[in-house]
């Protein structure tokens, strides 16, 4: 049966009329999804846990109105808390020693977050969507991977209720003294809601998974914490151990959200601190959010396909926005975006209705989030750290073939052994060097030699010369996307050497060109050597 335009929902005033039923349940459910997930990502990046859900609210209104992304939820997102967690750092946090400076190590991370924002919609304006298609593949997975081992290095003694600091590769690798010092009964509520989130998979039965798993946690862990009484300040004998506890392991927030409004600082904007965390805000949000929304098109059961452009103005308006109030950087979330498809969602309006319910919640009952314990939170960010950074990722990324492992890998020790910025730079240079030794000339990472042949109305044929690397994809993607005609012939024979992210682009973009009843062949590919099975691989010209 075909599709036509009028079947498609559309996020307009008449798909919501037809389908408020639709985004409106799908927007609870996610909503049940959000509200942990929000205040356990705004506690790891040293935010107060209102921050979260302050973003949510907000990426989840605003957004609906300006991109037209029919399916992503916006909100914050455990891949940019290495980021926040380090801007607060820097500008002084102490992790709740000094109140007072922590307020105001909150309020300049604020700053930066609104000139951040500032930036993404300049982005937006000035059509830079396209930039998330830069960044090479393996570098991206190895990025997303070091931000899963950053999670869980930082999230581990929480789970465990003990006190940790030090480098990130200090806290992996003081990861079993953790363990001999844990609090019994701390680490028996994170250690159930472990289990849930990480057996929750597990279970076929969708009747059983009708309550989301986070909700399920906590479901579990709140009471888990009445019955122990954790946030009395006591000590307490637990299987044959001391227990300190106290108000320290339950989350807190302010019974009148409206108190909770923060305002931002922008004196260190113009700090070194301020300008490097501005860049990478900008840059790292920007990129992870244009690969998230890329993404749920790919999954959107209509294949609706969001202007990236729009989109990045969406977020950048939702950032500056949140960050004036006292909010975290926003995304387009990818998890709750694939639930919020699960879970029958028709258009953009799940995602305002997902808004709404959160706002609803936190103004008329703020005080049951107290009950909330931090080591329930903290488990559900270990998981999110495991998967992104999950055995089967190395696995995939090295069946795709060695050099993509390597860089991959070389991504994540540049992360950890740096920072993001600093460590995403290091996978992209040892991409250009593997390039190098595998035969793509020097010029071609930056010069590409396109040229159009035989155009007209039926054909066009592009042929390429010397190499097709990720570092002039945006080039080549710009001259196919530049014709008109039905066929579309990208001819690589002339080619030394065409990477892996310029193949995985070609096959997404033969996809959209084969969804508009249009062809976009690849040649000249038969003489090339493939550096791995995978179909996707790097390949070199054999002489």
């Amino acid at each position: 049966m075909t599709t036509t335009t009028t079947d498609i929902p559309q996020g307009t005033i008449d798909g919501l009329k037809r389908h408020w039923k639709d985004d409106m349940l799908s927007g609870f459910l996610v909503f049940l999804i959000a509200l942990p997930l929000c205040l356990a990502i705004s506690l790891a990046c040293g935010y107060p846990a209102i921050a979260g859900v302050f973003t949510a609210i907000i990426g989840g209104i605003l957004s609906a109105f300006i991109s037209n992304s029919e399916l992503t939820i916006k909100g914050p997102a455990a891949g940019l808390i290495v980021v926040a967690l380090g801007c607060v750092t820097e500008f002084g946090f102490t992790g709740g020693q000094d109140l007072a400076a922590d307020i105001q190590a909150y309020r300049l991370a604020l700053g930066v977050g609104v000139v951040a924002g500032i930036i993404q919609i300049l982005f937006g304006v000035f059509r830079s969507g396209i930039l998330g298609e830069f960044f090479p593949t393996s570098a991206v997975h190895g990025l997303l991977a070091s931000i899963g081992i950053l999670v869980i290095s930082t999230q581990v003694p929480i789970v465990l209720g003990v006190a940790a600091g030090g480098t990130p590769l200090e806290r992996l690798a003081a990861i079993p003294s953790y363990f001999i010092e844990m609090n019994p009964v701390i680490a028996l509520i994170g250690g159930i809601s472990l289990i849930i989130m990480f057996g929750f998979p597990l279970i076929k039965n969708p009747r059983l998974k009708i309550i989301p798993a986070p909700m399920l946690v906590l479901l579990v862990a709140v009471p888990l914490g009445m019955y122990f009484d954790i946030g009395t300040e006591q000590i307490v004998m637990f299987a044959g151990q001391e227990a300190s506890l106290g108000p320290r392991y339950l989350v807190d927030v302010p019974n009148n959200m409206f108190t909770a409004l923060t305002f931002p600082d922008f004196s260190g904007v113009m700090t070194k601190t301020g300008i490097t965390y501005i860049i990478m805000f900008s840059l790292i949000g920007s990129v992870e959010s244009l690969l998230s929304a890329k993404a749920v098109d790919q999954i959107d059961p209509w294949r609706r396909k969001t202007n990236m452009d729009k989109d990045l103005l969406a977020v950048g308006i939702g950032n500056t926005a949140a960050a004036f109030v006292g909010g975290l950087p926003m995304i387009s979330e990818i998890v709750r975006s694939k639930a919020n498809i699960d879970n029958g969602a028709r258009t953009r309006f799940a995602n305002m209705f997902h808004g709404f319910f959160l706002l609803a919640f936190v103004a008329l009952v703020p005080a049951l989030i107290d009950r909330i314990p931090l080591a329930a939170l903290a488990a559900m960010l270990v998981f999110t750290g495991f998967r992104l950074a999950s055995p089967q990722e190395f696995v995939h990324m090295y069946k795709i073939g060695r050099e993509q492992f390597i860089i991959f890998v070389s991504t994540i020790i540049g992360v950890l052994a740096t920072d993001l910025l600093v460590g995403i730079c290091i996978g992209i240079l040892v991409k250009a060097i593997i390039h190098v030794i595998n035969g793509a000339p020097i010029v071609s990472l930056f010069k590409p030699s396109i040229t159009v042949e035989n155009e007209s109305d039926e054909t066009a044929t592009i042929k390429v010369d010397k190499s097709a690397l990720f570092s002039t994809w945006i080039a080549l993607k710009n001259r196919i996307g530049g014709q008109s005609a039905k066929q579309v012939i990208v001819d690589l024979s002339d080619t030394k050497f065409v990477d892996h992210t310029v193949m995985a682009n070609l096959e997404a973009l033969a996809k959209e060109f084969s969804e508009s009843d249009r062809e976009l062949l690849i040649t000249g590919i038969e003489e090339h050597k493939s550096l791995s099975e995978h179909p996707l691989a790097a390949r070199k010209k054999s002489y």
